[in-house]
């Protein structure tokens, strides 16, 4: 069977060609950029991906038209910081050429963060939605970040048991950007709610104690530390960012000034 691959990017220019080497062996590459800035589609055209322009209206939208573009009857699903590993892509032509017993499939991560390979914190194994699917099988709800998923199929999901890789933060620069902007797009999936700042110090002290303690984040070391404290500052934000919203704070104005011996006007 015939394999697309969707990989979304914005800005990438560093990772996308990466991303798109682990899977030249794929019938078909698809990038679905949203007007990147920094040649991230001419890296990917020039590796003979096919490039499609889709506005973001969040990351569930991106998805889905992502799948629309593809042309194959099998999708396998790769964001600019994972690569598939050669016993992924073995394991999915194996998968492939026979009869597929499911018609979407979760594939494992490992996680590679400050020099090692993440262990704990919830980070190993760890999934996100589907990656390898039939065409039809699956759609993204249209959330703007973390989104979920409905099976539109009867068959239960399976799951890989190679392993891709994941590098989720090239630098602190990164870890700190993203916070910054998944806490602005989780803020609105909080539209209905009414939060305080104390809720919002409580959910964040709830995400750091759960990687850090509950998920073992402390046998990562100080990478383990990091992770739990990015999970600490991206949720609290979230909520202080919808709080922010919620309040709508005036910002305070002042007449024009201008020297007291001025003439009026």
């Amino acid at each position: 069977m015939s394999l697309s691959v969707y990989i979304i990017a914005y800005n990438e220019a560093k990772k996308i060609a990466t991303a798109i080497n682990s899977v030249l062996w794929a019938d078909e590459i698809i990038v679905a950029d949203s007007a990147s800035t920094d040649g991230t589609d001419r890296i990917a055209q020039d590796l003979g991906a096919r490039i499609v322009q889709i506005p973001f209206q969040g990351f569930g939208y991106l998805r889905n038209q992502a799948i629309q573009a593809c042309t194959h009857e099998w999708i396998f699903s790769l964001d600019t910081d994972e690569q598939c590993t050669p016993e992924v892509r073995d394991e999915i032509l194996r998968t492939l050429a026979g009869s597929p017993a499911h018609d979407a499939y979760l594939v494992p991560r490992r996680n590679y963060f400050m020099g090692r390979w993440i262990r704990h914190s919830g980070w190993y194994p760890n999934y996100r939605q589907p990656q390898l699917f039939r065409k039809g099988a699956m759609k993204y709800a249209e959330s703007p970040v973390h989104e979920g998923y409905e099976l539109l199929t009867d068959k239960p999901i399976g799951r890989l048991e190679q392993a891709i890789w994941q590098i989720p933060f090239r630098d602190f620069e990164e870890v700190v950007r993203k916070a910054n902007r998944y806490s602005s797009l989780g803020a609105l999936k909080l539209v209905d709610r009414r939060v305080s700042m104390g809720s919002a110090l409580w959910h964040g002290l709830w995400a750091f104690l759960k990687h850090y303690v509950a998920k073992r984040g402390m046998f990562d070391g100080w990478a383990g530390f990091v992770i739990a404290f990015g999970n600490f500052e991206g949720t609290f934000y979230r909520y202080a960012k919808r709080y922010e919203t919620q309040e709508g704070w005036p910002i305070p104005t002042q007449p024009v000034l201008r020297r007291p011996d001025a003439p009026q006007q």
